[in-house]
């Protein structure tokens, strides 16, 4: 039930911040404009999702959670077509989807009004994108191949206009609008989908397929995949240009004079300018090194394999229905270990498979779990949590899946013609399929029987306090 469990009614952690600033976007025209907890340090678009769902259900647990709900739902969904199409096998896709969903990390995320989830959905759908966009270039790579357009000029053909990667311009403009760590994608997949452009002119035989990207590609990714996302960022303020009353709105004349060199931008984005910056300013102040501390933050290094997870509720005071008189009952978002503890040796599995076979698909994947994981190490000093790594989640069991993939092996050898009308007899799986089919069945089985053991904590099931011990494998989880 997404109404359980609250703070005595109240949201649990920081949903504190979420959920009133969304009723409040609900109730003062969409916009954040008195603040209970100070300044309002994230974009708008998770706030306003979370919103929606106040607005359906009214400010209580159903409400506050309920989108996180469906982009958790969206989130799999989107993961199961895009390893589908990766891996060109049903089954894989469906191997992923059982992954995500079986994951701790992604469950708990999608059963909390918080905004990490949101933002793992657009990156995931916008990665989405650039993979349907890849395989409509090379679609019209061979149209021009066949139609013998390759030559014409020494930089191949264009491409015409590009729909997929306008979509996911837009959905990283929408990631940026939930969280600033967005942008790290917007580098990211810029730079991936010029690589795919640049690989089909090579693959096609254009004669100077480096000047043939840097003519007919770059200028088009960087007005998808910039100004595009730029233009969307602008837009998910839309509530705040319009109001009177928004925090800093009307900074350009108080706060930050009239005149200067950028007087000739309009006063209204200088005003979100200061705005972002005193946001900024309050990220970067909470450090360690000036006395920021929490007893569940944890650093970027831990996050690969969830080695120190985050408490968001625990209540032993009043707790009954675990069979004992002292009950205890808590959520914490951790991912579940049978996937996350592998999440190694999948990466240099990946590695080994880019390097040696040159494998695009897991290149692919690496980039965007790259862009998850490896800026935050610029900024070690910073109080950071576990719950950054949510976006990590879709990314690691895309590699997962495509891994158990290669385990498998062929669903099938090349069927022999049993008549000359067409009629085929698929020939039976040879031995190392059937082994391969073994170990990931094995395998799943293990992943789904972790994550029914990591229930009671996913999910606030009241329990023993031994039981509760029990649950807590490392010393770090403690």
């Amino acid at each position: 039930m997404l109404n359980y469990p609250t703070d005595a009614g109240t949201p649990v952690f920081d949903e504190k911040h979420y959920a009133p600033q969304g009723w409040q976007m609900l109730n003062g025209g969409w916009v954040e404009d008195n603040p209970g907890y100070g300044l309002v340090v994230h974009p708008p678009v998770g706030k306003q999702l979370i919103a929606i769902g106040e607005a359906i259900f009214g400010y209580n647990g159903w409400g506050w959670r309920f989108a996180s709900a469906v982009a958790g739902t969206l989130l799999v969904l989107l993961v199961i077509r895009i390893v589908r199409r990766l891996a060109r096998s049903t089954l894989i896709g469906a191997i992923a989807g059982i992954l995500l969903i079986a994951d701790g990390t992604t469950f708990v995320s999608s059963r909390i009004g918080m905004l990490d989830i949101f933002l793992a959905m657009f990156v995931t759908a916008a990665f989405g994108c650039l993979i349907v966009d890849r395989d409509e270039v090379r679609a019209r790579f061979a149209k021009a191949d066949a139609e013998g357009r390759i030559g014409e000029t020494p930089w191949g053909p264009r491409l015409g206009v590009r729909w997929w990667r306008f979509g996911a311009g837009v959905l990283l403009g929408l990631a940026c609008g939930t969280k600033w760590s967005g942008v790290y994608f917007i580098i990211a997949f810029g730079l991936l989908s010029v690589g795919f452009d640049l690989a089909a002119r090579r693959a096609y035989g254009v004669r100077s397929p480096w000047s043939g990207t840097a003519i007919r590609d770059v200028g088009p990714a960087l007005y998808a995949l910039v100004l595009v996302p730029l233009g969307v960022y602008l837009g998910t303020y839309w509530a705040w240009f319009a109001s009177e009353t928004g925090v800093n709105r009307w900074a350009v004349g108080n706060q930050v004079g009239t005149g200067g060199p950028f007087s000739w931008i309009p006063a209204a984005l200088r005003s979100l300018w200061f705005y972002s910056g005193e946001a900024l300013k309050f990220h970067e102040g909470l450090t360690n090194s000036a006395g920021n501390h929490h007893p569940w933050e944890s650093k970027p290094w831990t996050w690969p394999m969830g080695l120190r997870p985050m408490l968001y509720y625990y209540a032993d005071n009043g707790v009954s229905g675990c069979g004992q008189t002292q009950c205890v009952k808590a959520v914490m978002l951790i991912g579940t270990p049978a996937i996350w503890w592998l999440a190694f040796p999948v990466i240099a599995w990946m590695i080994w498979r880019i390097v040696v076979r040159r494998d695009w698909r897991y290149a692919a994947v690496l980039v965007g779990y790259s862009a998850a994981l490896l800026p935050w190490f610029l900024t070690l000093d910073r109080q950071m949590y576990y719950f950054y790594a949510v976006a990590l989640a879709p990314f690691l069991v895309m590699g997962m899946a495509l891994v158990l993939g290669d385990i498998l092996g062929p669903s099938r050898r090349i069927p022999v013609p049993r008549s000359p009308v067409g009629t085929y007899l698929p020939v039976a799986p040879d031995e190392r399929h059937t082994l391969g089919l073994l170990a990931v069945c094995l395998y799943l089985g293990l992943v789904i029987a972790n994550f029914i053991w990591l229930w009671p904590i996913l999910t606030a099931l009241p329990i023993t306090p031994g039981n509760w011990h029990d649950h807590l494998w490392l010393p770090s989880w403690r």
